[in-house]
């Protein structure tokens, strides 16, 4: 069965976002082999916040052609958004109801696995659901001091097993954790 993965940054002290939303402490830099991780999925899981900002982002003509790459492996990619509202787009499947039930479905369906993109508030419903498999989180040589937290308002402990780790030039260690089951 596909597995679910949550891949992001994520600040030395927790958080997802700084308290305005910026995400610009991120650091991208070839080393983290992001194509290698695209190579592995074939679909994207947004909420509706995300996918408006960034499932149909173009990056500026005079961008590096690494980011010209990275894009275009983003978006030839299946996409799925999670919103209260519907709405027909050709680039992605709306789903408004039943996120258990869709998830499992598609989970069930022949192919790679699956990115959980986020937002934050689709982040945490996942989590909540128990839906995510794998957590592969970048932990930036940042502190926030505040923002959004990459957990909140858990129901209970969770029990993670670490399966890698990396670490980068740039001062990022990514994490990669499976639930225990």
């Amino acid at each position: 069965m596909r597995k679910i993965i949550l891949d992001l940054a994520v600040s030395l002290d927790g958080f997802i976002e700084g308290p305005k939303g910026e995400i610009d402490w991120c650091i991208m830099d070839d080393e983290m082999d992001f194509e290698g991780f695209l190579s592995t999925i074939d679909t994207i899981f947004y909420g509706r916040v995300s996918y408006d900002m960034w499932g149909n982002y173009q990056p500026e003509s005079t961008a590096r052609e690494t980011e010209l790459k990275l894009w275009e492996g983003v978006h030839s990619k299946k996409k799925y958004v999670f919103s209260k509202n519907t709405r027909l787009d050709q680039n992605a499947t709306f789903i408004s109801s039943g996120i258990s039930e869709e998830v499992v479905h598609l989970k069930r369906q022949i192919g790679k696995d699956i990115w959980l993109y986020g937002g934050a508030s689709l982040i945490k419903t996942f989590i909540q659901l128990g839906l995510i498999d794998v957590y592969r989180i970048s932990v930036h040589p940042t502190v926030l001091g505040s923002g959004k937290p990459l957990f909140e308002d858990l129901k209970e402990r969770m029990n993670l097993n670490l399966i890698q780790t990396n670490s980068f030039k740039s001062g990022v260690v990514q994490l990669i954790y499976e639930m225990k089951k």
